[in-house]
């Protein structure tokens, strides 16, 4: 039962020192939080990203009738046209094609392409700080890669869905300000709820009558009161 009092009445220590250290808490938040959304609107440079949409078919044919077999087997061939299309047979095509000054391994790992919720559908996508540049390689990305791809796996055909464009209505998609203001906010609270706690914690003063019992575990005689000189002298 000791322990736990002590416990309770070191909680309550805490919370005191949290509530009578609010405002700089709150200010240094707040102070955190507004330099981490400044520093990422000036400092980081914008991203946007475009991107294109493909469709794989299983069979090569326009037939009409498509049973569950084949649609599994074509969401397997969309994780090979994937490969394929971030290959050096396409890529470096599209670095010769545009006269790009990258290395395949440079506009391959720039590049991101995946199945859409593993389905049949891929999207194909790059992130830059130019947006133009960006949807102008995945565009070529598309005109490029179907008849490649059609060449290379003879089991299946690819359709464009959507041609390439520019995602978010031409806006960044990184960084998130709001994101990183939050998270600086986050940090300057949690810095500060820190420095309090520790600084209570080492705190070795006696703060009340009822902590000096405790401690010295001898009777209180008396207790000096705070006195207001203003008054005293009237």
């Amino acid at each position: 039962m000791e322990d736990k009092k002590e416990t309770e009445i070191d909680l309550r220590v805490i919370f005191a020192a949290i509530k009578k250290n609010i405002i700089p808490i709150i200010l240094v938040a707040v102070v955190f939080g507004v330099t981490a959304f400044l520093g990422t609107k000036f400092f980081i440079p914008k991203q946007y990203k475009a991107s294109a949409t493909l469709i794989v078919n299983n069979k090569a044919n326009n037939s009409t009738t498509i049973n569950q077999n084949e649609i599994t087997a074509a969401q397997n061939l969309a994780d090979v046209y994937a490969i394929i299309i971030k290959s050096d047979t396409v890529i470096q095509k599209v670095i010769d094609d545009l006269k790009l000054n990258m290395t395949y391994v440079q506009l391959s790992n720039a590049i991101s392409v995946s199945a859409v919720n593993s389905t049949q559908v891929i999207e194909i996508s790059m992130q830059h700080t130019d947006a133009n540049f960006a949807n102008k390689i995945i565009a070529d990305i598309v005109k490029i890669a179907p008849p490649i791809l059609a060449d290379k796996v003879e089991a299946g055909s690819v359709k464009v869905i959507s041609e390439a464009k520019i995602a978010n209505n031409g806006n960044p998609v990184s960084p998130n300000t709001t994101k990183n203001a939050l998270i600086g906010a986050v940090i300057g609270l949690v810095l500060m709820l820190a420095v309090v706690i520790i600084k209570e914690l080492f705190n070795n003063t006696f703060k009340s009558e009822e902590d000096i019992v405790n401690t010295l575990n001898i009777p209180l005689l008396g207790v000096i009161p705070n006195v207001d000189v203003k008054e005293f002298n009237k």
